[in-house]
């Protein structure tokens, strides 16, 4: 949404293209409606309503964007080495000349809490697609309970993680309107506020 609002550069139009389909929770196709709104057209499931039972059905126009050199894609997978294997079968138009790989890291994750974790999360998905992960995004939180010190825990997880595989922090998320930006104002290069679309209403309760 942010690129939406600051033009698409190069490009003439803006795709999202949703390809998790392994994970039943925030996906970014239930907020189909707020990002076309904005300008982003979003592709994904191949029902035009979600149904109770996730299928892992991709629409037959999943490509279109893809195929289009006046359109911007941003492509949404499933955080980890499986659910990253659907890109397998799209990879012919995500050559290192055209596309940046990117991986998020939550500190409080189990599987990514430390180094060694998240070298592993990293690694298990370039074997599974044979294609280089470029950069890293650090997005550790915890919900409601996200502090400063939250995101430089997350911050100095990535930065080891760049070191140690060779790779270079993306950004540094943190959830705006939880935590000041002046709580974070230059400890990091660059800093990506988060709104808190994907909640749905019962985690509150």
């Amino acid at each position: 949404m942010r690129l939406a609002e600051r033009g698409y550069g190069p490009y003439r139009k803006l795709a999202l293209i949703d390809l998790d389909i392994t994970n039943p929770y925030f996906r970014s196709r239930e907020r189909k409606a707020l990002l076309e709104q904005k300008g982003v057209k979003v592709y994904g499931n191949a029902y035009e309503h979600e149904i109770t039972a996730e299928l892992p059905a991709l629409g037959a126009d999943i490509r279109a964007p893809l195929e289009d050199r006046d359109c911007r894609v941003i492509v949404d997978v499933g955080g980890n080495d499986t659910g990253a294997l659907v890109l397998n079968q799209f990879l012919k138009y995500l050559g290192p000349e055209d596309a940046l790989f990117l991986i998020v890291v939550n500190a409080n994750r189990p599987e990514t809490r430390d180094l060694e974790g998240a070298t592993a999360h990293l690694e298990a998905i370039e074997r599974k697609t044979g294609r280089r992960i470029d950069g890293v995004i650090n997005n550790c939180h915890l919900l409601r309970e996200t502090d400063a010190e939250c995101v430089a825990k997350g911050h100095r997880l990535c930065e080891a993680l760049c070191a140690s595989a060779g790779r270079f922090l993306w950004c540094d998320c943190y959830p705006e309107g939880i935590v000041p930006e002046a709580q974070l104002a230059g400890q990091y290069e660059y800093l990506m506020p988060l709104g808190m679309y994907m909640r749905p209403s019962w985690i509150d309760r």
